[in-house]
């Protein structure tokens, strides 16, 4: 009888029922590593993460090539390095549990969006400075964290506002020199330090705004806006690449194409959509 059981059970059923599971598995193993990545995207804890991973390659050295001194040290850090973890990365912990705890694993919706009100501010800043020729330079942070550089400025943590950013960028004033960062749409840091771009393709009449914005939008994602101090011209530059002596229409239609339709799409994804949607961006592009 059991013979008889097994010669006639439909393997492939099970074979099907187990492939099934394990993808399932794999899922939810990259579903929580995508949100790990997206709660550390931005602080400290990338350095950190990065410093982990050489120690875990030092295993793998000291292993192969047997250098057990070596060995014998990677494997007491490795021992202690839990605790040290939940010590180092509180902050993370505690930011990625309150995540968790407001999110809808399906989805979201929003009361407002506010990223229709910090388009309005920035138009009417830039229409201010431009006519008065004073000079500016303002990054939104997008999808890769500003924080490298927001450390470097002075802390505003303030509601943005058309007013305040002129009166940051007004000469001769504290602020006036370097960046000011929003993140999280308000006003995180006036007088920050962004990269200078070295590519020899960037004409030599642009100043230093010009090529920090460039060098910005090499390493990440951000948007930066630039008045030109010598001839009040609006500029855009993101991605590697520069958008020249924009109109005030130009600039609007810009902003709101790419952060308030991107704020939009996000109002009703939660989590799990937006998983899905970087998993198809990767593997099949936009």
């Amino acid at each position: 009888m059991p013979i008889e059981f097994l010669r006639t059970f439909d393997w492939s059923r099970l074979w099907a029922w187990r492939t099934g599971i394990n993808i399932i598995d794999i899922l939810i193993v990259a579903f929580f590593m995508y949100q790990l990545m997206r709660i550390v995207k931005g602080t400290r804890a990338v350095e950190l993460l990065k410093g982990i991973g050489v120690i875990l390659l030092l295993k793998l050295v000291s292993v192969l090539f047997q250098l057990n001194t070596t060995e014998f040290v990677v494997d007491f850090v490795i021992q202690w390095s839990a605790l040290a973890l939940i010590i180092i990365f509180q902050p993370e912990l505690r930011r990625g549990l309150e995540h968790l705890g407001r999110g809808s694993v399906f989805g979201r919706k929003r009361k407002s969006n506010p990223s229709e009100q910090v388009v309005d501010h920035l138009s009417h800043a830039l229409q201010y400075m431009g006519k008065r020729r004073i000079g500016a330079l303002i990054s939104i942070e997008m999808e890769t964290g500003l924080d490298e550089y927001i450390e470097t400025g002075i802390p505003i943590n303030a509601d943005l506002s058309s007013e305040l950013l002129i009166n940051i960028f007004i000469p001769n004033t504290p602020l006036h020199d370097g960046a000011v960062i929003i993140k999280d749409f308000k006003v995180a840091t006036a007088a920050s330090y962004l990269p200078l771009s070295e590519s020899p393709a960037i004409p030599k009449k642009l100043g230093t705004r010009h090529r920090a914005a460039i060098g910005l939008s090499e390493v990440s994602d951000a948007i930066t806006l630039i008045v030109s101090e010598e001839t009040g011209d609006i500029s855009i530059s993101r991605r590697g690449n520069l958008i020249n002596d924009m109109t005030q229409e130009e600039v609007v239609e810009y902003l709101n194409k790419e952060i308030v339709e991107t704020e939009k799409e996000k109002e009703t994804q939660g989590p799990l959509q937006q998983f899905i949607e970087a998993v198809r961006k990767g593997v099949w592009g936009k």
